[in-house]
């Protein structure tokens, strides 16, 4: 094994005796540096990515939230909320109605949802952060805070006088068609004192209200919710909740973290992830076996020292080995290499903004432990994959003549 190694370490350092050898040895270096280079910053860039997509998320979702079973609604008694309030890990919950609502200002109409919140809801998730106009809910069951894209469909500001009111309407339960349509409907009206945004789909999905006022809205019970958020204290085993919170509702509802209730995103951002990490490593695999060609090539060259070590003694493996080693040593420090000019290049990203998705907007880098590990697990063991099957050509038949 020493022998073997000593022998890769000085064909590996040391020039051929061609110039051509040297070039393709080259090549198949920079090969090597420039894949590991590219799949390092591919990964890091969509670990950025990921990040920058969820963080908006993140300032809407809760840690937890609770659905029915069945149904739109669940009973939360009192009872209940003290058990909830006295949980272990759980730092505050806001009771929720949500309802789909058709939306009315002047002459525009929309649908939409109605979110009502209680007082809580601001310790459960960040509203100061999602506020883009006016300020958020003062517990004026007359007042609602829109998504910038309702806002912007129904060109409705806000509003500081309550001139301009927003028309809220839900269909009454019931069957058949009433012959009178106006009677078919609740309606509130309210002032929009607020405008929120998130993203695209949420901004053109809900409006806030008062849990007062959607409970009024739609003629429920006090102890009748659609959810409750939680938001969750950092150590918190979020296993160990989720089973108490099933036995506190009895197994009759069904309980959802940030990665479920987002999931369609997640699984996009992964799908896109793991398609360009495919892409990358096929062209890595293809520069990589540049390596076996500059290794086969290297075997002819030295052909005459094969046969001289042959003769004295070396058996065919051993040799083989030289060369598996040598590809092998070339894999690593070209990955080791293309990992360092990657990390340099990412840190330039952050500090600098070498390239900007707009003129204040960086694109979103995150160098992670994993994509360390990921880029070299994957260009060392393709590169001594190549490298294994170049020296499977040293065989009796080279060192015979």
């Amino acid at each position: 094994m020493k022998f073997s190694y000593y022998i890769a370490k000085r064909y590996l350092f040391s020039p051929g005796s061609s110039n051509a050898i040297n070039i393709i040895a080259g090549i198949a270096a920079a090969g090597v540096v420039i894949g590991a280079m590219a799949l390092f910053l591919v990964l890091c860039g969509f670990a950025g990515l990921k990040d920058f997509s969820l963080q908006f998320s993140s300032y809407f979702d809760p840690d937890l939230k609770v659905f029915p079973l069945a149904g739109k609604t669940f009973t939360f008694t009192d009872a209940q909320k003290e058990k909830l309030t006295n949980l272990e890990g759980v730092v505050s919950f806001s009771e929720i109605i949500e309802e789909r609502v058709f939306l009315g200002f002047k002459d525009k109409q929309k649908t939409g949802f109605i979110k009502g919140v209680d007082a809580n809801y601001k310790n459960v998730i960040q509203t100061d952060s999602i506020v883009f106009a006016g300020e958020w809910l003062t517990g004026n069951d007359a007042q609602v805070v829109a998504g910038y894209g309702i806002s912007r469909e129904l060109g409705m500001g806000v509003e500081q006088i309550y001139t301009n009111f927003l028309n809220i309407y839900v269909p009454k339960p019931g069957k058949g068609i009433p012959k009178d349509p106006s009677k078919a409907f609740r309606k509130k009206a309210v002032v929009n004192t607020g405008i929120y945004t998130v993203n695209e789909d949420l901004d053109k999905k809900y409006v806030f209200s008062t849990i007062g006022l959607t409970r009024d809205l739609l003629k429920l019970s006090d102890d009748v919710i659609t959810n409750i958020e939680l938001k969750l204290s950092p150590d918190a085993d979020e296993g160990d909740i989720k089973e108490q919170l099933e036995i506190l509702f009895e197994n009759q509802v069904i309980i959802k973290n940030r990665i479920q209730l987002n999931d369609t995103l997640y699984k996009m951002l992964n799908t896109e992830n793991l398609a360009s990490y495919l892409v990358i490593t096929l062209i890595a695999i293809i520069a990589l076996f540049n390596v076996a060609g500059a290794i086969i090539m290297m075997i002819i060259d030295k052909k005459n020292n094969i046969k001289t070590l042959y003769n004295l003694g070396a058996a065919l493996p051993r040799i083989r080995k030289i060369f598996l080693f040598q590809g092998s040593l070339m894999t690593i420090l070209g990955a080791l290499l293309g990992l360092f000019l990657g990390f340099i290049l990412i840190v330039c990203q952050q500090q600098f903004g070498l390239l900007m998705i707009t003129p204040s907007l960086p694109y979103p880098t995150k160098i992670t432990v994993t994509s360390f590990i990921i880029v070299f697990l994957t260009i060392t063991v393709i590169g001594i994959v190549a490298s294994l099957l170049a020296s499977s050509r040293i065989n009796q038949k080279l060192v015979s003549f």
